[in-house]
């Protein structure tokens, strides 16, 4: 009966510090607020790196990164390195072709000599700001690309996860 009873304390107890070693080990879900840096590639060419400068920080389930790169990070811990790759389905969709409208060269900036690749910052009608690419030249014509710059590319994260604590403080 000792036995038993020692046994059965025992298995108690290792269970008890298998729950507290799991709750000193949070994982990425819905409500935790994440800190990451990351390195982003695209064809190759590193595009953007939060390494060295502010990571990144975002709430889990917020929708405020990409739904492909949040939807791999969840599960992941404090520590933790992946590469993640996201299909542009998942980032910023594929490339639009309704996207593409033709101005008059006249409704530039003055003084501004278009050229195929140059990012121009439009202006909504609410203020908001965007950027459009110069897509095609054709004399006094210039079609514009409001694609999103990412539109239609896969994208490669590398990650490192750098902090995972509650979204609200309580």
């Amino acid at each position: 009966m000792k036995k038993l009873l020692f046994s059965g304390l025992m298995v108690m107890m290792i269970s008890a510090f298998n729950i507290s070693a799991y709750a000193d080990d949070p994982v990425i879900g819905p409500g935790k607020k994440v800190t990451l840096d990351y390195t982003l590639t695209v064809d190759n060419k590193e595009v953007e790196s939060s390494v060295g400068k502010q990571p990144l920080s975002y709430v889990a389930g917020s929708r405020t990164i990409i739904p492909g790169l949040e939807s791999q990070l969840n599960g992941m811990h404090v520590n933790e390195e992946k590469v993640v790759n996201v299909a542009p389905k998942d980032a910023y969709g594929d490339v639009d072709p309704k996207a593409f409208k033709e101005f008059p060269a006249s409704s530039l900036p003055k003084g501004l000599e278009p050229k195929v690749g140059m990012v121009l910052r439009a202006t909504a009608p609410d203020g908001s700001q965007f950027p459009a690419v110069i897509y095609k030249v054709d004399g006094d014509k210039v079609t514009l690309n409001f694609n999103h710059p990412l539109a239609g590319k896969s994208l490669t994260f590398k990650v490192k996860i750098l902090k995972i604590e509650d979204a609200v403080s309580k």
